[in-house]
């Protein structure tokens, strides 16, 4: 009951119980009657007011269980806002979204879960204004979480009110639809990617018709094929593509219905462009339908195909022309064979060749062609069993003829398939190369003679560079002895000795090669310990390991390993594989040499991981001249000749020599097997003595290039005694470094450098600002008329050619300087 209900009851009931007169008892009567009615009111109030308590108690109630639901949904943000977009409320949803807990973002304003493009351009407020306004404002877009990343959300904004309708905040539910954001965007993406495949196609007209078969879309390889632009075409009926016969026969009606049943139609034939010609086009019709299975159009490929029936028209007539010239050609016997042999088809030349006519032969097995001790060793059926097995089988052998009389011939049979891959017969090619075989040895003869024609020019090639090279540094060393005059000549001396040593190996070489020509080697055979032939061989080979940072491992027996032989030779044999091993394997590489004994023999093995040798080299390592392939710079070296000695001398020795290799880059085993003894070794020394004279001058500023270090260091030594100012360099990227800061007058160049050579090199410097002005000099082990063409053709100015005078190098210097 209301307060105001009650104050009036108050006060009639006092004036009730106040004294009356008489003549107020019809008024006490109604005063009364207003009791009763009042004390009913009251009653009614009661209960009324009871069920209201029962009523707000339940709602209450659910009022809770509806906080607990919204607290625990974990997928979505639902939180209330103030009025003014205060947070008020936060569930877990809104926690697991935002990374916002409960206490940290309830009072703040909700623009901070906003970019802050979005909240300066006013976003915020505009989304709470519709909402107030209208009673809901819903939106997607990008969010921000606390840790400062972002997510594409969906967001409903709802207006609550009171009963009154007054506003008394919003309800705020957020959905992370990140993932589906990002699915959507490669789908569209996707979608778009395949359509610009399809516009692109040029090949095919792909294009879409609607339900009732007009056009939808158009790519560009129906603009091609059909003539139409999109905008002629689109929203026309398809049948403008077909001959009229055709459409009054319902063809195009008959495709979509057929296309509509099965889902698919595939077709062949005349279609019609715009200008009115017709191609053969092969026409592909499939239908589309949505989720629902509802046929909501057609998609329609056409190819063009024109020109592959053109192509069908021309191949058999050129078949039938081929069969023709076949049948007519006289010099080849040319027929075919069935599966197993007989002979299905005969020309002219098969005629000619082997004498039978096509009635006596046809039907024949071609076995009748071969001799006798070869049908009876199955040369028949291996033939066609090889031909069968790899498509093709060739072969040169004798064949009978008809009247019995031998032929030799190159044959070739041929398997012949259908397009599923069925074996369908062979083919088979008879040459009579009787005549020419009789003239083969004339060839080969001749052959022979090119071929040594050309190992002798390559000899003498090697043979100029090999021995020219080492005298270049013997003569700049032993020049600087002569100007420096003093005693002090360690450092010269032991270049000297170095390389006279090799020139001797070299000459030796040479030497031995008439010998191995004549399967002579003389040896100086007693018996010796093959390790003093081993260790001085290892001395040798040192030099070389140390100057390539090789690491080298020796394994041998600690009792002598005597044998019967030449101590000076297997040091040669043992040198020049561990030379090899060395020279073949890059730097830091690997070498060893093993040393077993295996009771009456011993095993030297020698094995690096370096070039390694592939199957075409490995079976001619030991042959004369053979050598693994060398660039213009041979930084290499060597004749071809060292193995062949090895094989030779070994041999002379009783023993073998073999090497192994797993192929290229696989690394190489030299392996020396020699018969035991009773053995020990002597070692010759070697004395040269070497004293040029040369005339000192003054010079300029020159540079030398050259890979050889001893020979471009004596050579700086030498210039730089006669005044000149000298740079050097070790090779074409190095030389153009110096010349970054070296404005020099004359540049020597050694034409074999490794890497750019010579000739790339003084292209490079001619690029140079003022590399014109630069005088070039050529230094090359090589002087054949084709080297000093080709010298001169690249733009030198001189060409000296190893081992090199001093005073040659002087006369080219005394010259006048290009600026």
């Amino acid at each position: 009951m209301g307060p105001n209900f009650l104050r009036v009851t108050e006060r009639v009931d006092r004036k009730l119980r106040s004294p009356m007169a008489p003549a107020d008892t019809e008024l006490r009567e109604h005063a009364d009657a207003l009791q009763r009615d009042i004390d009913r009111r009251i009653d009614v109030e009661q209960t009324l007011a009871d069920k209201l308590d029962e009523a707000t108690h339940k709602s209450a109630a659910a009022d809770a269980l509806f906080r607990m639901l919204v607290e625990s949904v974990t997928d979505y943000a639902i939180f209330l806002l103030d009025t003014r977009g205060y947070v008020a409320t936060w569930n877990a949803g809104a926690q697991r979204f935002k990374g916002y807990t409960p206490d940290e973002i309830i009072g703040r304003h909700f623009s901070v879960f906003y970019p802050d493009t979005d909240v300066r351009s006013g976003k915020c407020e505009h989304e709470l204004e519709i909402a107030g306004r209208t009673g809901r404002f819903e939106e997607q877009g990008w969010r921000v979480r606390k840790d400062g990343t972002q997510f594409w959300a969906n967001v409903i904004i709802t207006s609550v009110r009171d009963g009154t309708g007054t506003l008394v905040g919003f309800a705020k539910v957020t959905r992370d639809l990140t993932e589906r954001k990002v699915a959507y965007e490669r789908h569209m993406a996707d979608e778009e990617k395949f359509r610009l495949l399809i516009e692109s196609v040029q090949d095919y007209a792909i294009f879409l018709l609607d339900p009732q078969g007009h056009v939808a879309t158009w790519n560009a390889g129906a603009e091609r094929f059909k003539g139409y632009h999109a905008a002629e075409i689109i929203g026309r009926h398809f049948s403008v593509f077909y001959p009229e016969e055709d459409i009054r026969a319902g063809k195009c009606e008959i495709e979509l219905e057929g296309a509509a049943r099965v889902g698919r139609f595939e077709d062949d034939g005349w279609r019609i462009r715009k200008d009115g010609t017709r191609f053969w086009a092969n026409v592909v019709i499939t239908a589309l339908r949505d989720p629902t299975g509802t046929l909501i159009g057609f998609g329609k490929v056409t190819r063009d195909l024109t020109e592959r029936i053109r192509a069908e028209e021309e191949r058999r007539a050129a078949d039938a022309r081929f069969r023709q010239l076949v049948e007519s050609v006289r010099d080849y016997a040319i027929f075919i064979l069935d599966p197993t042999g007989r002979v299905a088809t005969w020309n002219g030349g098969a005629q000619r060749i082997k004498g039978y006519t096509a009635d006596e032969i046809i039907g024949s097995h071609f076995s009748r062609f071969y001799p006798e001790v070869d049908v009876r060793a199955g040369k028949c059926e291996m033939e066609l069993e090889g031909a069968t097995r790899t498509g093709r089988y060739e072969d040169e052998g004798w064949r009978v003829r008809k009247d019995g009389s031998m032929f030799w011939a190159n044959v070739v049979i041929s398997a012949i398939r259908n397009d599923a891959g069925e074996l369908i017969g062979f083919s088979k090619v008879t040459r009579d190369l009787t005549d020419r075989r009789a003239s083969e040895e004339d060839r080969a003869a001749r052959a022979a003679a090119e071929q040594a024609n050309k190992t002798k020019d390559e000899f003498l090639a090697m043979l100029g560079h090999e021995l020219r090279n080492p005298l270049a540094p013997i003569v700049s060393a032993l020049q600087l002895i002569k100007l420096r005059g003093d005693t002090k000549t360690a450092r010269e001396h032991e270049i000297i000795e170095r390389h006279v040593r090799h020139m001797i190996r070299l000459v030796d070489d040479l030497l031995d090669i008439s010998r191995i020509s004549q399967g002579k080697i003389d040896l100086q055979s007693e018996v010796i310990d093959a390790r003093d032939a081993l260790a001085k061989a290892v001395e040798i080979a040192i030099p070389m390991f140390e100057k390539k940072s090789q690491n080298f491992e020796i394994e041998v027996p600690q009792v002598p390993l005597l044998v019967h032989g030449d101590q000076a030779r297997l040091t040669q044999v043992f040198a020049n594989l561990l030379n090899n091993a060395s020279k073949y394997t890059a730097e830091h590489g690997n070498i060893s040499l093993d040393v077993r004994s295996t009771g009456d023999h011993i095993a030297i093995a020698i094995r690096d991981n370096g070039i390694g040798m592939d199957t075409t080299l490995l079976p001619r390592v030991f042959e004369l001249f053979v050598q693994c392939y060398q660039d213009l710079d041979r930084a290499e070296g060597g004749l071809g000749i060292g193995l062949t000695l090895v094989r030779s001398i070994v041999e002379r020795h009783g023993g073998t020599v073999s090497a192994s290799s797993s192929g290229l880059n696989q690394g190489s085993t030299f392996t020396v097997t020699l018969p035991t003894t009773r053995v020990k070794p002597i070692a010759p020394e070697i004395a040269t003595t070497f004293a040029p004279t040369v005339e000192k001058r003054t010079g300029h500023r020159v540079l030398i290039v050259d890979d050889n270090e001893d020979a471009r260091l004596l050579l700086a030594d030498v210039l730089d005694a006669f005044g000149h100012e000298v740079m050097t360099a070790p090779d074409g990227l190095g030389a153009l470094e110096v010349l970054a800061g070296f404005e020099a007058q004359y540049a020597i160049l050694d034409i074999g450098l490794p890497g750019m050579d010579g000739y790339e090199l003084a292209a490079e410097v001619r690029k140079l600002a003022g590399g014109d002005k630069i005088r070039l000099i050529a230094l090359s082990g090589y002087e054949q008329s084709k080297d000093k063409a080709q010298i001169a053709s690249a733009g030198f100015d001189a060409h000296l050619v190893k081992p090199v005078e001093v005073q040659r190098v002087l006369d080219q210097l005394a010259l006048p300087p290009l600026r």
